[in-house]
């Protein structure tokens, strides 16, 4: 799934992505180690993936992974 970086914090490594929709999804340091990402600037596309299936709300689900976004 694409979302864009909202929120991201170098210390923690956490942080909170954009839907397309405009969802706030936050992110823990392990789904952002999970990506090999360095660093995450605000308004960069990126992949996420959730640890269940995206079926219903995001709502409850959690980002196991955060990664750039490549064509």
């Amino acid at each position: 799934m694409q979302a864009t970086a909202y929120t991201y914090d170098p210390q923690t490594r956490s942080g909170s992505v954009l839907l397309d929709d405009g969802t706030p999804v936050p992110f823990d340091a392990a789904a952002f180690d999970a990506g090999g990402l360095r660093l995450l600037r605000p308004g960069q596309r990126v992949r996420i993936e959730f640890a269940e299936p995206a079926e219903g709300p995001v709502a409850g689900r959690r980002v196991t992974l955060v990664t750039l976004q490549t064509f």
